[in-house]
């Protein structure tokens, strides 16, 4: 419906109409009202109006929307919902804290939908069966807090908002949005996307420090910091949405950070990721489906692996709510609107009486399962302590700089949290760190290259780099590559992915195999990276086993061919050679010396490499990546 007027905040919880309430900074309170319309698809999000004027649109985008993708879920009904905005009020936060209510909200038969000892069994099978099978490098695994509620819905989420803006801190969005049957209450720390004036940011939170009895402290602080499993968490989901910067970004994105997000409860480690795009907001979402911090990677396979070990839909959780507002200024070709899009996390759903908060923990080669599951009743509690659902930790957020609440936003000036901080960028590569120049002006200048992804995309940020190498490149995907391309491609790049490369039952790695040896067959020059090595290596008869332990996020300084790189890892399976080993049929290898795993191949018109060189990991992945090219193209006489 469509309101004529927009009653006080005060009216809110009798006044039949839909609404949302949002906080975005530090006094800033936004009461948002208008007709509320669900679609289908994110291109149907109405930015426009029936003559052609651009509006302002709050949606909600479900879970399920992955689909557009091409990406698997569990169906459930919960729709594409957009509220297109006809009033709007602003109030200051303590205006906004006066006049909501106040009274707790008590909660009926409350606990987990999982066990922990469930929970536990899930962690140990996502590491052995995901993992340690080479479908990714981490996955998220959700599990729900659910409660009765008697209480009116609107009342809830007024009260359930004005104690999160009291008593949360850090969160970037704090919102209530209320519809027909549908509440949804949170204090998300995370921006998933956001696009304002040809500038896109992606906000990649990971790491999860559960602040110990009495808070955080700089030495407790410290200790966290220090982690590999923490550190290696956050480089796991930078890598990961870089492949999507890459993706909507004609410069492909640059990182800076790390940062502390420090919230009442919770510390997360944090980057920020930014670019420029020209591209229409609603596709810039589409592109960008879902944050890897709640979901995984690489994420065609994330996905996957969740509908095997979530029984449930995930609704609302890990999708995002997205504000698309009208520029104020327009160029020709240009967007119309900016769109701001926090992760839907850290939030509350109230449906027929029934509340919900899901919370996932980030699953990686060494989680500890119990460990995991505190995490998970870390980040609920974090939750229901604000909403008063739970006996609270602290006081009040106020806005004086002596209050106790505002001392854990010091922890990040303190030197040697600082210097933890900034240390972690010595291992991280350059090119992501700094300004880019220009592509088409490197050695490569001239040629052109064709990229097939195996459904990992890491193959947008290697399309990217090799662009700075001079390349005109183009990216197809494995299955719809033709045997014609194929053979007359000037350089064909085969990509990584996720899997066994030995399963014969899988079309893709069948298709794979196809290609590489056609390539090699041709004399054309070919890359291969990570998968595609392992075939490659195969092909050239090569022995592939997995590792004894999965080599997920790990950096690595090998010998590639007489020169030591610092390179990133993502594999499960090697190439395996006896130590020593220097050439296998027309190839010559790169191996490790005490254990023969096989890093990089190189012979006529071809050159491999196991590691990614264009992953933040790959310190002298550009380096390298031009060396491998240089001998694929222009083969070197081997000795």
């Amino acid at each position: 419906m469509t309101g004529n007027t927009l009653p006080p905040l005060e009216d809110l919880a009798s006044a039949d109409i839909p609404f949302a309430i949002i906080a975005r900074g530090a006094d800033a309170v936004d009461v948002f009202t208008g007709e509320v319309v669900d679609v289908d698809l994110l291109a149907d999000i109405p930015l426009l109006s029936p003559d052609g004027t651009p509006q302002q649109v709050l949606a909600l985008v479900p879970f399920r929307q992955v689909r557009e993708r091409g990406f698997a879920c569990h169906g459930d009904g919960a729709p594409l919902r957009c509220m297109v905005i006809d009033h709007t009020t602003h109030y200051t936060r303590d205006d906004a804290l006066a006049l909501l209510p106040s009274a707790p909200i008590p909660l009926e038969d409350a606990g987990f939908d999982v066990a922990d000892e469930d929970y536990a069994d899930i962690v140990r099978r996502v590491i052995a069966e995901e993992i340690g099978r080479g479908e990714g490098a981490n996955f998220v695994i959700r599990r729900d807090f659910v409660a009765g509620v008697d209480a009116d819905p609107r009342v809830a989420a007024l009260t359930w908002f004005r104690a999160l803006l009291e008593y949360e801190r850090g969160a970037y969005w704090t919102f209530a949005i209320v519809t027909d049957g549908h509440v949804a209450v949170g204090a998300s720390p995370e921006a998933h996307v956001s696009a304002k004036d040809g500038v896109v940011t992606m906000n990649p939170i990971s790491g999860t420090f559960r602040h110990p009895a009495g808070g955080a402290t700089a030495e407790n602080l410290s200790e966290f910091l220090r982690s590999a499993k923490e550190t290696e968490e956050l480089f796991m989901v930078v890598d990961e949405e870089l492949k999507m910067m890459s993706a909507v970004c004609s410069d492909g994105g640059r990182i800076t950070g790390p940062h502390l997000k420090e919230m009442s409860r919770l510390t997360h480690t944090e980057y920020m990721l930014r670019g420029r795009s020209r591209l229409d907001p609603r596709d810039i979402l589409r592109e960008t489906m879902f944050a890897p911090t709640v979901t995984g990677s690489p994420m065609q396979n994330a996905c996957t692996v969740i509908t095997r070990h979530e029984t449930t839909p995930r609704g609302y959780y890990s999708g995002v709510a997205a504000l698309f507002t009208p520029r104020e200024t327009l160029a020709v070709g240009e967007p119309t609107h900016d769109v701001d899009a926090p992760i839907l996390i850290r939030t509350a759903y109230l449906v027929d009486g029934r509340l919900r908060v899901p919370v996932g923990a980030t699953l990686v080669r060494h989680s500890d399962p119990y460990g995991e599951v505190s995490e998970t009743h870390g980040k609920a509690a974090g939750v229901l302590g604000a909403i008063g659902a739970i006996p609270r930790e602290g006081t009040p957020i106020t806005e004086d700089e002596d209050a106790p609440a505002a001392e854990p936003r010091l922890l990040a000036e303190d030197p040697q949290i600082a210097e933890l901080l900034v240390s972690r960028n010595a291992r991280l590569a350059p090119f992501w760190l700094n300004p880019q120049a220009p592509d088409g002006a490197g050695p490569f200048a001239g040629r052109s290259a064709l990229v097939i992804d195996a459904e990992d995309r890491f193959t947008t940020m290697l399309a990217h780099q090799l662009r700075h190498l001079g390349l005109d490149v183009s990216i197809v995907d494995w299955k719809d590559v033709t045997d014609t391309q194929v053979a007359t491609a000037e350089i064909l790049v085969s990509g990584p992915g996720p899997g066994d490369p030995l399963d014969a039952g899988n079309p893709r790695m069948v298709r794979l195999r196809e290609i590489i040896a056609a390539r090699r067959a041709s004399g054309m020059p070919l890359l291969a990276v990570c998968l595609s090595h392992q075939i490659l290596a195969n092909d050239l008869g090569i022995e592939l086993m997995p590792l004894a332990q999965p080599h997920q996020g790990l950096q690595l300084t090998v010998d590639v061919f007489g020169e030591d790189a610092s390179i990133g890892f993502y594999n499960t399976f090697t190439a395996h050679v006896s130590p020593g080993t220097g050439r296998v049929d027309v190839a010559e290898v790169a191996a490790d010396a005490e254990t023969g795993d096989v890093y990089a191949l190189r012979g006529p018109g071809f050159a491999s490499v196991q590691g990614h060189l264009e992953s933040i990991l790959s310190r002298d992945g550009m380096r390298t990546m031009q060396r491998l090219l240089e001998s694929a193209v222009q083969p070197t006489a081997l000795p």
